[in-house]
């Protein structure tokens, strides 16, 4: 297997840990506020949620990141 599709299972096991743990740590959370956009506002979600689920979302876009520049370097090295 290898070593860019074993990066991206591990990615995607570990976000996917963290998101279940966020379901199950927020069922008591009371504080909740909409989240403004541009143009709309959102339905009203918990704060811890919101943070939560912006900490994943940066977590896989910085590990695409990471595999995407790291692809690129073997390539360059090859040449």
């Amino acid at each position: 297997m290898s070593v860019i599709l074993k990066k991206i299972i591990f990615v995607f096991t570990f976000n996917s840990c963290l998101f279940l743990i966020l379901i199950i740590g927020i069922q008591n959370s009371s504080n909740k506020s909409k989240v403004n956009f541009i143009i709309n506002e959102t339905v009203k979600l918990p704060i811890s949620f919101v943070i939560g689920s912006s900490f994943i979302g940066g977590s896989i876009i910085g590990s695409f990141f990471n595999i995407y520049l790291a692809r690129n370097s073997q390539k360059l090295k090859g040449l």
